[in-house]
């Protein structure tokens, strides 16, 4: 469900997502790309907002371009081409590339007759959503590609070069770039994001992404693992498995595991679907993941509570694997009952919490994180204060809290009213934002004295003399830049170098980071062998 614009006096002709596959192109298509490997020298610059699938497909974009024929600059002035990839999750997202497009409009006027004019293209989710209001607004956008339409931008450059506009924000069923390895860009190449599916099927009131992403599809395993390989060949020590519902995760591409039964869902869940039967599920892909290097840690983000049921053997391959981090992201949204069926999420508060305490359980001092949303549709005080204490009951060490903002098409905006005001949002989402931070400081605190592996990623934002890396449960950990012995003997002693493991012993902590001393370089192994 999308279209597909050659420029803006055009009319649209309209594709059904079910009638084009990934990667398909039509003669003329292919013909415009062969023209563009004989333009000269193009200069593309990259700017990503959002979330961490959007650093993927930014990844993903600039492979595919960069297989065309383009160059990358970090230099804006220097740029023939500036794409921004983006989000919709919430208005603000949204207003930042309306003020980021004003200033390139700006730059676009200054530019010099000599060079080429400078095209500019909307990538992700706010192109999918409103592809109609970028293209017509002030006529300043050339380019807008929604996130299944990646492998179409070297054609919709061409497009541009000519001077008109170009659009694609086709939907596809099955598109997962699993033949493109993204071209890493972390600053420290030491981590790196893996995409294994894309979409979202549970539709949960609030949320826009099944609307900007479409249907749940899930990557072939094989192509999985021969990335993650590949990036431990490349020195690579930490990555993390992204989708926007990673334990849905559903390999259908191998005949003799499609007959297999639907897994249970968490106790007292439920979904807006229909069981799905067959494929090979997260717990197998995680367990291939895990045995790859022994030297990577393996992290996972987003998962959905509803899939982690009593028997998940997710749990227990958590708890066993000395490489895969202790640490669960649970996005609970609401303290509420209430708000929880506004909001479809197939769950009660004391389903929630009885989760909870079985991860716990079945992980000893396991990290938690959480999403929550303050102010959505109907929100009374009563609902607001449940929120707050699920915040206390539960101790959170990372939070991610928001105000609620109602976008269009979803179930919200057809059916309920947006009728908590302004400054009561305001003042709830401050509420929360104090109350996390009062118990994540506490949970934090309980470190103090402990010694913790850190996996460097450079120096500290605040000073060339400190290091700054993360620990197993996904906290900041910012200690000296000193000299360190190798626990192992292996090594001459030395300064720590980002993709080393250090072990520090925490010597503070707030509700965001933990300080402390390195007392030695070691290996994850050796770290894990050694508890």
């Amino acid at each position: 469900a999308g279209s597909f614009c050659a420029a803006s006096l055009t009319p649209v002709v309209v594709l059904k997502a079910s009638s084009r596959r990934a990667g398909d192109r039509t003669g003329c298509e292919q013909e415009l790309v062969r023209l563009l490997h004989h333009t000269p020298f193009v200069a593309v610059y990259l700017e990503t907002y959002g979330c961490q699938m959007n650093v993927n497909d930014t990844e993903i974009a600039w492979a595919i371009l960069q297989k065309n024929g383009y160059a990358r600059t970090k230099k804006l002035d220097e740029a023939d081409v500036v794409l921004l990839v983006t989000c919709s999750v919430r208005e603000k997202a949204e207003q930042a590339i309306w003020n980021r497009l004003q200033h390139l409009k700006a730059l676009k006027a200054r530019r010099p007759q000599t060079r080429a004019p400078l095209r500019i293209g909307i990538l992700g989710c706010m192109a999918e959503r409103l592809k109609e209001e970028i293209l017509h607004r002030e006529k300043l956008v050339d380019v807008v590609a929604g996130p299944d339409a990646y492998r179409d931008l070297p054609r919709l450059l061409a497009v541009a070069e000519s001077g008109q506009q170009a659009a694609n924000v086709l939907l596809s069923l099955d598109e997962t770039y699993a033949d493109i390895l993204p071209v890493q860009t972390s600053a420290s190449g030491t981590t790196a994001f893996v995409s294994i599916m894309r979409g979202c099927d549970n539709m949960c009131s609030y949320c826009i992404v099944p609307f900007t992403r479409g249907r749940e599809r899930s990557r072939p395993i094989a192509s999985i693992l021969q990335e993650v390989r590949m990036l431990s060949d490349q020195g690579v020590k930490e990555v993390t498995l992204l989708g926007q519902n990673v334990n849905s995760f559903r390999d259908l591409s191998e005949v003799q595991f499609q007959s297999v039964a639907a897994p249970g869902l968490s106790r007292g869940f439920s979904t807006v679907y229909k069981a799905k039967s067959g494929g090979l599920r997260f717990s197998h892909l995680l367990d291939q993941v895990s045995r790859i290097d022994p030297e990577m840690r393996i992290r996972f983000t987003s998962p959905h509570p509803k899939d982690f049921p009593d028997e998940a053997s997710v749990l227990q391959l958590i708890q066993e694997r000395h490489n895969i981090c202790k640490q669960l992201h649970l996005p609970a949204q609401s303290g509420s009952t209430r708000v929880l069926e506004a909001m479809q999420r197939g769950y009660t508060r004391e389903a929630y919490l009885e989760l909870v305490h079985h991860v716990r359980d079945s992980i000893p001092g396991v990290s938690l994180s959480s999403d929550f949303i303050a102010g959505f549709c109907r929100e009374t005080e009563e609902d607001h204060q449940q929120t707050v204490s699920l915040l206390r009951e539960v101790r959170y060490n990372v939070g991610f809290l928001f105000a609620y903002s109602m976008r269009q098409k979803t179930r919200a905006h057809h059916r309920l009213q947006d009728d908590v005001p302004a400054d009561v949002k305001k003042r709830r989402l401050e509420q929360l934002i104090a109350t996390f931070r009062e118990e994540a400081a506490r949970a934090n605190a309980a470190l103090v004295g402990q010694a913790q592996l850190v996996l460097v990623e450079g120096p500290s934002k605040r000073s060339a003399s400190e290091l700054c890396g993360r620990n197993d449960g996904n906290i900041k950990v910012i200690f000296p830049d000193a000299e360190l012995e190798d626990a192992a003997e292996c090594r001459a002693p030395g300064r720590a170098q980002p993709g080393d493991y250090v072990m520090v012993k925490v010597t503070s902590a707030s509700s965001q980071t933990l300080r402390g001393v390195p007392l030695c370089r070691t290996t994850l192994s050796r770290a894990a062998a050694s508890h």
